[in-house]
């Protein structure tokens, strides 16, 4: 693969696995590739995200960079209103793209994502309604938690504006035909962009979904498609998992199933990604936890949690293998200042800087968990940028239709989903 794009260690991966076995799943692969290309896979009313990148919207891609626009120039906050894919992914490109301690302008803000009553009045308190937007995304309305945000943040508004400015404040994000909020959107002539029919929302971030509010973060997401569109070329056009590494990295999550583990361990080194692992954990609980089957998808932020979970990864039960997310680059650079009395005996560190101790925890960690019977798969991405995030979005989009349909589940339903919400509406009585 290119050195721009996102890939797995080969070189630490033949520590890990025997390459005959990799290769006896290649007809499997090619299988579960065929499927998805040629639209015979279970699910497969909802493959749009197949080619959102490469035969993007010209025309709602130019009207949301309008929209914007003006929601940067007008505004102190947005406040995204979704749970799940309707802002998992939004927040994963935000938090990795934005320095750490930084606040966006305007601030971007989460809502609908839990029925906490202290959150609730902490995000009311925390707006000028003369000062804010708010994008409300859902494919239907009827999710409890963005509905009842949703109607939190109208009642606090129709406080204080007139229903004209409140007309004008209130974005939809939804399907474009049908359901609660489409109706309501269009009964009160809200400004709209669509969620394509044909596309599930853990699937969403490169729709107007996750767009929308990324672009009003300030970020490129020119670049964000384009790097998708780049990833997108090589998962479509190779079925060799030495050039295809989404078919590489399905292959090895299939063959640590089958050889018993049950749990797949995301790490990462950088705090920048832990809103990516958490887009990560939805996007492969959600397509892979069916009729009984599947790795559950856990994350750890290291070397934070080395030091509170490094114990059980390293001597506990051996049913997780890792993948471990690294990335090469950072934007700025931090050496080791040397000391004159060396009080703290780390003039040995002098000069060094503090990605390379890092790269070191990062390798000393792998040996180790790999020398543990922890099998570990290490994912590199090269930079902090929209379009290497926009690799990796699509990497693990692809992947895990692959693997779905080799574990032999439909990567694009979520059956399970809906058994909680029914218990609560029993006990809500509610119709």
């Amino acid at each position: 693969m290119g050195t721009r794009m996102i890939h797995i260690d080969n070189a630490f991966l033949r520590e890990v696995v025997e390459p005959k076995k990799l290769a006896s799943l290649q007809p499997r692969l090619a299988q579960a590739q065929r499927q998805l290309a040629e639209g015979t896979c279970p699910g497969s009313e909802f493959l749009g995200w197949r080619d959102l990148p490469l035969h993007p919207d010209v025309q709602e891609l130019a009207r949301l960079q309008k929209t914007a626009k003006t929601i940067r120039e007008e505004a102190d906050a947005l406040i995204v209103v979704g749970i799940g894919g309707s802002y998992l992914g939004t927040r994963a490109a935000i938090d990795f793209l934005t320095p750490a301690l930084s606040v966006t302008k305007p601030r971007i803000l989460y809502f609908g994502h839990n029925l906490d009553s202290d959150y609730a009045a902490d995000i009311l308190e925390q707006f000028d309604p003369h000062k804010v937007f708010i994008n409300v995304i859902s494919k239907s309305g009827g999710t409890l938690e963005p509905a009842v945000a949703f109607r939190l943040l109208r009642d606090r508004l129709s406080r204080v504006l007139d229903s004209a400015t409140m007309q004008n404040r209130i974005i939809a994000t939804t399907d474009p035909d049908s359901g609660l909020l489409c109706e309501m959107a269009k009964n009160e002539k809200w400004t709209t962009f669509h969620i394509p029919p044909n596309v599930g929302g853990r699937f969403s971030v490169l729709t107007s979904v996750g767009l929308l509010p990324i672009a009003v973060a300030g970020l490129k997401i020119d670049a964000l498609l384009e790097g998708a569109r780049d990833m997108a070329k090589i998962c479509r056009a190779s079925q060799d998992m030495e050039s295809n590494h989404a078919l590489l990295y399905a292959a090895l999550r299939t063959l640590f199933y089958e050889s018993g583990k049950r749990i797949e361990l995301m790490a990462a080194f950088h705090p920048a990604l832990h809103s990516v692992m958490e887009w990560w954990k939805q996007l492969f609980g959600e397509s892979e936890g069916k009729d009984g089957k599947g790795l559950f998808p856990a994350s750890v932020d290291f070397t934070t949690d080395l030091h509170s979970l490094g114990q059980y990864i390293q001597d506990g039960s051996r049913t997780l293998f890792e993948t471990i997310l690294w990335l090469e680059k950072t934007r700025r650079s931090i050496a080791i200042p040397e000391s004159t009395d060396n009080s703290d005996h780390l003039n040995d560190l002098a000069g060094k800087t503090l990605q390379e101790i890092n790269e070191a925890a990062f390798q000393g960690t792998a040996k180790a968990h790999s020398d543990g019977d922890v099998p570990v798969v290490i994912l590199r991405l090269q930079e902090r940028s929209e379009y290497a995030l926009g690799q990796l979005f699509y990497f693990f989009e692809y992947a895990v239709a692959i693997s779905a349909l080799m574990l032999g589940v439909n990567p694009f339903d979520q059956p399970g989903v809906t058994t909680y919400k029914n218990n609560m509406k029993k006990l809500l009585n509610q119709k």
